[in-house]
């Protein structure tokens, strides 16, 4: 069976095999399809049925997902989350972003003051940068919302230490903490009104998600709906090796990052050529082995049929890495000049946000 870890950087490429160990599903027909929808990056779901149906019947349904402000920049996975969240809010979520500051104190030594910082000075404007409307938004910090940490509590109580094991193969105090948090923030829309909710994750953070819904199903008084997700594939390090982490910078790519830095790190990136270009020429390249390929399919290319343009020269042997990489490089500038762009616009009206109070 495979071992699902929230803290490793293992990459996972057997997502059939993951699918069939941890009993997710399909990914259901949704309305308009975003880019990774459509392109099988986001690949499974989780009881993702009361959701759709909630957007079918125009009832309440909401999505949620979370800032970890322990870093001065992001990273495309989170790039992937965010633009799901905005395909929900898009389609009528209530939406929530949660501050993970109580967990960055606990997990990452970082001060609830510096945390606040970071969240508001970079976090959260390079959230709505991607793709959030800032209007249709609610923001909270986990360490000023009670009602979180006063579930959490309750949510403890309906744990034991093995079961806590089994889903994430180790039980320090620290995870304990953060992962029961976390129950009460994925939950915490439905203290008021209960509805369906999604949660838009890698398939790293599935154990979250399990977890919530065995307190969910140990609950069954308090009627809570259990939270649906879906899941994304992760974006390889440019080496192919393991997932991208900023662990490993040289094989990362972070946002916003400067273009000519980049640049380098994909002229150096594992691609799907052959041997020489001669052979490239007769054989054609392997675009399904291809890093740059994959930064195409999942974050840098809209239209299909452009896309589908690039698989189709490079198996042909029509494009060759070379002229690849460097086209690759002036998309990735482009992008990561609008980035940082719309960030600083997004950093002027932080102070207008809709945050809770408490």
């Amino acid at each position: 069976m495979a071992m699902i870890d929230p803290y490793g950087s293992r990459l996972y490429k057997d997502y059939e095999k993951v699918m069939k160990d941890f009993g997710l599903e399909q990914l259901p027909d949704l309305p308009e399809e975003n880019r990774l929808m459509r392109r099988g990056v986001v690949f499974a779901s989780r009881d993702l049925k009361p959701v759709v149906k909630a957007m079918e019947e125009r009832k309440p349904f909401y999505v949620l997902t979370g800032i970890m402000p322990t870093s001065e920049r992001i990273h495309l996975g989170n790039k992937m989350v965010v633009e799901n969240v905005a395909y929900f809010q898009k389609h009528g979520a209530q939406t929530y972003i949660l501050v993970a500051d109580l967990e960055a104190a606990t997990a990452r030594g970082v001060s609830l003051e510096e945390a606040k910082k970071r969240a508001m000075d970079f976090h959260i404007p390079s959230y709505i940068a991607l793709g959030l409307d800032p209007k249709k938004t609610t923001f909270y910090f986990q360490s000023e919302n009670s009602n979180v940490i006063n579930f959490a509590y309750e949510a403890a109580k309906k744990i034991t230490l093995n079961e806590f094991k089994a889903v994430y193969g180790s039980a320090d105090p620290g995870r304990i903490m953060a992962a029961v948090t976390q129950v009460g923030d994925i939950l915490f829309p439905q203290f008021e009104e209960r509805m369906p909710g999604v949660i838009p994750v890698g398939i790293d953070q599935d154990p979250h998600i399990r977890l919530t819904r065995d307190v969910v199903n140990r609950m069954k008084d308090r009627k809570f709906f259990s939270p649906a997700a879906i899941y994304n594939k992760f974006t390889p390090s440019l080496d192919g090796e393991l997932k991208m982490s900023k662990s490993r910078p040289h094989t990362c790519i972070e946002l916003p990052d400067d273009p000519k830095k980049v640049c380098k790190k994909i002229m150096r990136a594992l691609t799907g050529g052959r041997e020489s270009v001669e052979v490239q020429r007769k054989k054609g390249g392997i675009p399904e082995d291809c890093m740059i390929f994959e930064l195409y399919k999942q974050h840098l290319i809209e239209d299909d049929k452009e896309l589908q343009k690039i698989h189709d020269d490079c198996k042909a042997g029509k494009l060759l890495c070379g002229e690849d990489k460097q086209h690759c490089c002036e998309l990735m500038e482009r992008y990561m000049k609008k980035l940082k762009k719309d960030i600083e616009a997004a950093r002027k009206n932080v102070d207008k946000l809709n945050f809770i109070r408490f």
